[in-house]
């Protein structure tokens, strides 16, 4: 029997994740269709659980139950969150068992009203992981001068960890530096280094978006996402192979994959699996939103991508320094907009659940 293009994906040495959760995916046997057919983890954010929770009838039974039960309205939020975690982490399971920890992940979000908090994210942190109890959890933290202390209590401490919302290339390196110091204080504390796991996650295609609403050279369009993954997969090989984590490796540490995040198409002039095609190479992983994974099994074709020079990345990015476009200023106002956008999705979502709680109480 013929591979599927995501088992072809692992084999190369990338593992596809899925960047969606809802009730029917876990209840309908849609999530293990997709994980039969080469599926490897997944992910979560605000936004898509107030998609889920907010656009469906699918939680109101449990929202009601909540509310008669006397639950606040996070308390309600919590709960349900944290059972469809619960819940796709127990579907994972085998995967996280067959691929020896690598994959079968599934990412909960610290609550992004106290991502400015740095020790209310830690105790968030620590307390999702105990609740949601599964190994193969993974915590999101932003990588933010709050989050990056964040990061490394929660890996000192024997927890997964998916850092979220990297642009830059200095936020990437910030990133690695807090897992490292994560890692030597497990050790220090003679904690088992090869229990964690951890990605980085670089968001793509906002990048893309962005910049191409300054270009008018087309030449120029659709290529500074993609470059800017490169220099970030660059800089993860010489920080994996490097002196600092070689003892960390020796002692049973595992190294941090960069995860490919925000990987769908926003313009139509473009594939439909931009960021998934021209971002395939080892060690790394691509979570997927549903649309553009249909896609990809559909018609993706595998073939190592990011073997080109780095110098060339470099070199677009002066090319349009030279037309005032700056990419770390534009990865600095990325940052500051995907933090408020996770924010506003979650006050979105608790006014929902508020809002049907009371509604169907009153019925």
């Amino acid at each position: 029997m013929s591979k599927t293009t995501l088992q072809q994906l692992s084999d190369l040495g990338q593992s596809a994740w899925l960047d969606y959760i809802d009730r029917p995916l876990l209840e309908t046997g849609k999530l293990q269709k997709l994980i039969d057919q080469g599926l490897c983890g997944m992910t979560s954010n605000p936004s898509i659980f107030n998609q889920a929770i907010s656009n469906s009838a699918d939680y109101d039974k449990k929202i009601l139950q909540g509310k008669e039960a006397g639950l606040s309205t996070f308390e309600i939020y919590d709960a349900l969150t944290i059972k469809d975690i619960q819940d796709a982490c127990d579907i994972f399971k085998p995967t996280f068992e067959a691929t020896k920890r690598l994959d079968g992940y599934v990412s909960l979000e610290i609550n992004p009203q106290i991502a400015n908090d740095t020790e209310a994210s830690i105790r968030e942190g620590k307390r999702l992981f105990i609740r949601v109890d599964r190994p193969n959890v993974m915590i999101k933290v932003p990588a933010t001068e709050a989050g990056f202390p964040v990061i490394e209590e929660l890996i000192a401490s024997e927890m997964n960890v998916n850092v979220t919302l990297i642009f830059s290339l200095e936020q990437y390196v910030k990133t690695v530096e807090a897992y490292f110091r994560g890692l030597k204080r497990l050790d220090d504390c003679d904690g088992d280094m090869d229990e964690v796991r951890s990605v980085a996650s670089v968001f793509v295609s906002r990048v893309d978006t962005m910049i191409d609403k300054m270009l008018t050279d087309k030449n120029l369009q659709g290529r500074a996402a993609v470059a800017n993954c490169q220099v970030i997969n660059e800089k993860f090989k010489e920080l994996f192979s490097g002196k600092e984590f070689k003892p960390l490796a020796q002692a049973g540490a595992n190294i941090q994959r960069v995860l490919w995040g925000s990987t769908s198409t926003k313009n139509p002039e473009y594939s439909d699996i931009k960021y998934v095609t021209e971002l395939i190479t080892q060690n790394t992983v691509n979570t997927i939103p549903e649309p553009t994974l249909n896609a990809f099994l559909d018609h993706g074709k595998i073939s190592e991508a990011l073997t080109g020079d780095p110098a060339e990345a470099q070199k677009l990015f002066a090319e349009l320094r030279g037309l005032n476009i700056d990419i770390d200023q534009v990865c600095a106002k990325l940052l500051e907009e995907g933090v408020v956008a996770f924010d506003k999705a979650f006050v979105s979502l608790s006014e929902a659940i508020q809002r049907k709680a009371e509604q169907l109480a009153a019925k």
